[in-house]
């Protein structure tokens, strides 16, 4: 097996491992709810620690991608970030469930620069398009996290227990797979964050992650908490199940998507189905309905991490690795506003009406995605 194939491996592997983590911890959401006996208000509250602390990051990623290969931060940031679930699900308190998820979403936002760096530098050894297939692992990964949390629920087993054989699995798969990653990768050019006029092409594209974060990040931290709460559905993965799973086999074709539409189109798409299967999921809260609209969100939000952020590691300004931590802030300022503000709104009236926040975020893609392709067609981008 040739060098660039080994590559893909491990890196895919990286994908899919982040994928069940990721899905472990936001399937369990609801547990945590009624551990902690919170009500929705509160719960945006603890959530707002992911944000908060993503944010905290941000020159500190800047600072790693300038100066080390990406695959330091990235294996030292998946061990960091497979501590902080197992803490997780071992906190006790508020407190500590608040430090664990600050560590953890602080460990994840150093984790998806290096990863993502990874797989553009990856990218240009390859002649057709391959980065929508790994974010197709990481929703793999996260319905692989999904359908062993539901069978974890299930089988009454713990959450403590849950996210410590998680941990142990991936953080000897991850070790194996380290020494397979891409060595060398740091570019000697656009590793420094410039301050002043922001530029036009990077903030398109982080209004675009924005929006697709609030997308995601709704639909992550509530679908468990909607489908048991507005659905009444006892086992409460399903909805999110339903919803990793038409992201995963969608994802999958992205990369033929972008050739076939064009990634003009592909934005149109993808809005028309955000905001389509969020008004059935909130028009119709059965179990079949919502679960069906659920996998309309989970298509239409397939494509926006991948192309926005193959977009970005073409900038003319910044190196992939800066240019991917700049548009990512972006996503984790959505993620600052978007979940909370879901769990304020259900607090204030009821999740039902709460998730039409999610119908306004999916129709801003079509005018936003527009405006971007104007500019880059006016400077020859």
């Amino acid at each position: 097996m040739d060098l660039k194939n080994k590559h893909r491996i491990a890196l895919s592997t990286y994908f899919f491992l982040s994928g069940i983590c990721f899905a472990s911890w936001a399937s369990r959401i609801p547990t945590i709810k009624t551990n902690f006996n919170l009500n929705e208000a509160e719960l945006g509250t603890i959530l707002l620690a992911m944000p908060i602390s993503s944010l905290i990051g941000l020159p500190i990623s800047g600072w790693l991608v300038s100066k080390f290969d990406s695959r330091i931060p990235l294996i030292i940031s998946f061990i960091g970030f497979l501590i902080a679930l197992s803490s997780i699900g071992f906190a006790t308190t508020p407190f500590l469930l608040v430090v664990s998820v600050c560590v953890f979403s602080f460990c994840m936002r150093i984790l998806n620069i290096a990863v993502n760096t990874q797989s553009i530098t990856l990218q240009k050894m390859y002649e057709k398009r391959i980065v929508g297939t790994f974010h197709g692992l990481w929703s793999t990964g996260g319905l692989v996290g999904v359908a062993f949390s539901t069978l974890m629920v299930k089988m009454q087993i713990t959450m403590p227990i849950h996210f410590l054989i998680i941990s142990l699995i991936t953080l000897f798969t991850a070790l194996y797979t380290y020494r397979f990653t891409i060595k060398n990768d740091k570019s000697p050019t656009g590793n420094k964050l410039i301050f002043g006029k922001p530029d036009p092409y990077i903030s398109y594209l982080g209004i675009l992650i924005f929006f697709g974060a609030l997308s995601e990040g709704g639909m992550f931290d509530w679908s468990g908490v909607y489908f048991k709460e507005v659905v009444n559905e006892p086992v409460f993965t399903y909805g999110y199940l339903f919803f990793i799973m038409s992201m995963a086999f969608s994802r999958f074709y992205s990369d033929r998507l972008m050739n076939l539409f064009g990634l003009k189109k592909l934005y149109v798409l993808s809005s028309v189905f955000i905001s389509s299967g969020i008004f059935i999921a909130v028009l119709f809260p059965f179990f079949w309905t919502a679960l069906f609209g659920f996998g309309l969100v989970g298509f239409g939000t397939a494509a926006i991490f991948p192309m926005t952020l193959a977009l970005a590691g073409t900038s003319k300004k910044y190196s992939p690795g800066m240019a991917i931590s700049i548009v990512t802030t972006y996503g984790i300022v959505g993620m600052f506003i978007g979940p909370p503000l879901i769990g304020y709104l259900a607090h204030a009236f009821n999740l039902k009406y709460a998730f039409i926040l999610l119908i306004i975020v999916g129709f801003m893609f079509i005018p936003v995605s527009r405006a971007f392709f104007n500019y880059q067609s006016k400077h020859n981008l």
